[in-house]
C-alpha cells in the first residue's frame, strides 16, 4: 500500500493526478504571441486531431476553461437557432447539455433512460424517424455520473443513416478509448486537457468537422465561445483570440508526449482497464457492490453503492481515506446512494491496490461489518 503523502492521489473524475514531467512542463512562462508558443499550439492541435482519426476532415479548436466551456461552445456554434436537437440523457452530463441548450434558447427534446441503462440505438432511430425537424443528436460517451459507457458506434450509425449530425461529449474517454472519425462519424467530439490525456485543467477542446464548422458563421450566442471565430483566428495567425492558458497548453504538449511513449490510446486504455479491474475486484472482495454490471462499466470511474451498515458514515470514510493520501469523489450524482472512485490519471495498479487496502483499514476502524447496500 502507498504510504501517506503530502500530495494525495486523486481518484476523482478530474482534476486528476499528473506526472512529474507534466508538472515540470508548467515550470516556465510562455509569450502568447511568441513563435515557439504558436508552434506548440499548432502541434497540440494537430496531435489531438490525429488521436481522433480526423486528419483532413476535422480540426481541433481549443477554448479556455473547463470541458463544459467547450461543450457550450460546440452547442452554441453548431446548433443554430431554427433547428432542433435530440439530447440523450442517462446522467448529469446529458442533463447539462440540455440545460445549456435551454439557457441559449435553442430547441431540443430529450430521450432519457435510467442512470444504469444506456440509450438504445433503436430508440434513437425511432425518435429521429418520428420527428424530421430533429437535425442534431447530442450524447455523452461515458457518463461520469455513474461510469456507464454508452454505445457510441451504434448511435453514430443510426444518426449517419438518418442524415443527422452527431455531437459527442467524450470528456472521460478521449485518449483512453477509441473514437475514430473514420469509423464513428461525428460533427464534433468534445474533451478536455485534464482527463484521459492527463494534462492540467483549464483548457477544453472540440474536434470538429471542417464542413460543419465552415457553415457555422454567426451561429454562436457568445463572443468568447464562438468556435468559428476561434478557428478562423487560429488558422489565420496561429494565435488564440484572447489570453491563452499557456501553461496548460505546455502541460498538454508534454502529456501527449507521454501518451505516445506509453503506446497511444490502446495502451492507456489497457492501463485504465487494469486499474478498474483491480479496484472493482478488490472492493467486491471487501463486500462492496458496484452500481453497474461489468458489461456497462467504463474503465475510467466506478460507482459503488453505499453500505447499509449504520456505522458507515461517508464523511468519516472520505476524511480517513484522504488522511491516508487518497482523495475519492466526495459527492454523489446518482439517484442511488453511492460514491465514486476514479481509475484515470497518472496512476497504476499499485495505487489501486493501495486505495483498496486503505478502504479495508478504514471500514475496520469505523466498525463497519456489512459493506453491502440495503
Amino acid at each position: 500500500m502507498s504510504t501517506k503523502r503530502r500530495v494525495p492521489w486523486l481518484l476523482t473524475p478530474g482534476p486528476l493526478t499528473t506526472s512529474a514531467a507534466t508538472k515540470e512542463a508548467m515550470g516556465r512562462d510562455w509569450g502568447s504571441r511568441d513563435a515557439d508558443f504558436i508552434a506548440m499550439n499548432r502541434r497540440v492541435r494537430d496531435r489531438l486531431v490525429a488521436i481522433a482519426g480526423g486528419e483532413g476532415s476535422h480540426v481541433a479548436v481549443p477554448v479556455q476553461g473547463s470541458g463544459t466551456f467547450a461543450v457550450e461552445a460546440v452547442l452554441g456554434t453548431l446548433v443554430p437557432d431554427g433547428v432542433k436537437a435530440l439530447v440523450l440523457i442517462n446522467g448529469a452530463y446529458g442533463r447539462r447539455m440540455a440545460r445549456i441548450l435551454e439557457i441559449m434558447g435553442r430547441a431540443y427534446v430529450t430521450l432519457e433512460t435510467p442512470e444504469d441503462t444506456p440509450p438504445a440505438a433503436a430508440e434513437v432511430d425511432a425518435a429521429l424517424a418520428a420527428d424530421p425537424a430533429l437535425t442534431h443528436v447530442a450524447v455523452v460517451h461515458c457518463e461520469t455520473t455513474s461510469g456507464i459507457l454508452n454505445p457510441i458506434a451504434e448511435i453514430a450509425e443510426v444518426v449517419a443513416r438518418r442524415r443527422r449530425r452527431l455531437i459527442i461529449d467524450a470528456m472521460s474517454t478521449f485518449g483512453a478509448l477509441p473514437l475514430d472519425a473514420r469509423e464513428v462519424p461525428f460533427d464534433a467530439a468534445v474533451a478536455s486537457a485534464n482527463k484521459c490525456l492527463e494534462g492540467a485543467p483549464g483548457m477544453g477542446f472540440a474536434i470538429v468537422g471542417k464542413e460543419a464548422l465552415a457553415t457555422s458563421r454567426g451561429n454562436a450566442h457568445s463572443l468568447s465561445l464562438d468556435l468559428f471565430d476561434q478557428w478562423t483566428a487560429m488558422e489565420g495567425n496561429g494565435q488564440w483570440r484572447f489570453t491563452p492558458p499557456t501553461h496548460v497548453v505546455a502541460a498538454l504538449d508534454a502529456a501527449l508526449d507521454q501518451l505516445d511513449a506509453e503506446g497511444g490510446v490502446a495502451a492507456r486504455g489497457a492501463r485504465y482497464a487494469a486499474n478498474c479491474r483491480v479496484l472493482t475486484e478488490g472492493m467486491r472482495g471487501l463486500g462492496f457492490h458496484t452500481l453497474l454490471p461489468d458489461a456497462l462499466q467504463a474503465p475510467t470511474i466506478v460507482t459503488f453503492l453505499t453500505p447499509a451498515d449504520a456505522a458507515f458514515r461517508f464523511e468519516e470514510f472520505y476524511a480517513a481515506l484522504a488522511g491516508r493520501g487518497y482523495l475519492i469523489y466526495p459527492g454523489k450524482l446518482t439517484k442511488a446512494d453511492s460514491f465514486r472512485i476514479g481509475c484515470m490519471g497518472a496512476l497504476g495498479e499499485p495505487e489501486m491496490r493501495g486505495v483498496v487496502a486503505a478502504v479495508a483499514e478504514v471500514v475496520g476502524e469505523m466498525g463497519v461489518t456489512r459493506t453491502a447496500p440495503g
